[in-house]
């Protein structure tokens, strides 16, 4: 069959690769990843030498790559399309921001709360100070809030837009709360101006390698979850219970554990990527939870292929790595690339880059 005209060079290159090449592009890439930190050791004038700045927006870029991914499992997986993973990222990137706020105020009230001049640490700062209780925070903070809100949406059978506009009120509402001085949580301006973890300057080259290696981690152990969970009964019961809920009860199955825990475990997948994304960025603030985030993890999750896995880590790559270009170069156009981006994937490519890739290659 000859292939369109207008076909990508992208795309006439994938339709040539066997699934033994991909495999080895996909470990050429995971060994690309893992030297990166080892060359950031470097001395600075190595010429393989590997800068903070790359290495940060990297890991800036496997954080959301992890979320994409956690978006997919519900977005692809049991059609629930989320407009608020920004909240749980935040939060659980706020339960970090604690714990290393109190590392770097000691035995002070961290600066904002002199500066505001409260007296004492909130109730809810308790044990903070401690890093097993802020990995707890970490999971507890989205997961308790999602299970809270699944529990009551999945029970009412909440489902389609009207899922899509209650999570995107939840993460407005949530930024809105966090803006706020009086809630103890640094206001508008976040959290900043840390300086250690577990000892270890927080601006060092080993820490920094530490904590995108970390991250490398997280993204596999995710990819790895999903793909056993995909192909799983769980799995086959979600992507049935995307495609035809009514069909899925009447053989006798409740929709409500199944939405309700792929729910839960997205959230806390979040928190887990919000929780490295701070140390390794160094700030924290309102503007995370912003429904416009969670938007683009949507359009990252679309671009690359929903359901798919992989695809949405492609999508993610692509976009911030369009994003960093654009913002450098042409600041004033990055959101109408961005709308542009997102009318091409909702007219041309149903199925995202990973889908037109799998077309042309069975061709």
């Amino acid at each position: 069959m000859n292939m369109p005209i207008n076909q990508t060079l992208l795309a006439r290159a994938s339709s040539k690769l066997s699934p033994h090449a991909i495999l080895a592009l996909g470990g050429l890439l995971l060994a690309l990843l893992l030297s990166m930190p080892l060359l950031h050791l470097l001395p600075a004038e190595h010429p393989l030498h590997v800068s903070a700045y790359s290495l940060t927006l990297v890991g800036k870029i496997l954080c959301y790559a992890v979320v994409a991914l956690a978006l997919d499992l519900v977005w692809g997986y049991a059609g629930l399309l989320s407009l608020g993973h920004g909240l749980f990222f935040a939060l659980g990137g706020y339960a970090m921001g604690m714990y290393l706020m109190r590392q770097s105020a000691g035995s002070e009230l961290p600066a904002f709360m002199t500066f505001l001049s409260w007296t004492e640490l909130p109730w809810y700062w308790t044990g903070t100070d401690n890093f097993l209780w802020a990995l707890c925070l970490v999971v507890l903070a989205p997961g308790l809030l999602a299970l809270v809100f699944g529990f009551f949406a999945f029970r009412s059978r909440i489902k389609g837009v009207y899922f899509s506009i209650m999570t995107q009120a939840l993460t407005f509402a949530g930024m809105l709360l966090f803006f706020r001085n009086e809630t103890g949580f640094g206001g508008n301006n976040g959290f900043t101006n840390f300086r250690s973890i577990l000892g270890f300057d927080i601006t060092a080259q080993g820490t920094r390698a530490a904590l995108f290696l970390a991250i490398v981690v997280l993204l596999i152990g995710s990819l790895y979850l999903g793909f056993k969970l995909a192909k799983s009964k769980f799995g086959r019961v979600l992507t049935a219970l995307r495609d035809a809920e009514n069909r899925l009860m009447f053989c006798g199955y409740d929709p409500r554990g199944y939405k309700l825990f792929i729910w839960v475990l997205s959230a806390v997948l979040c928190g887990l990527a919000g929780a490295l994304y701070v140390p390794l960025v160094g700030i924290i603030n309102p503007s995370e939870m912003s429904p416009t985030n969670s938007i683009e993890a949507a359009v990252w999750v679309a671009l690359g292929g929903r359901g798919t896995l992989i695809g949405p880590l492609l999508g993610a790559g692509l976009v911030n790595g369009m994003k960093s270009w654009f913002t450098v170069a042409l600041p004033e156009y990055w959101l109408f690339a961005l709308g542009a981006l997102f009318i091409l994937v909702t007219l041309y490519l149903h199925k995202g880059v990973i889908g037109l890739l799998r077309k042309e290659r069975n061709q």
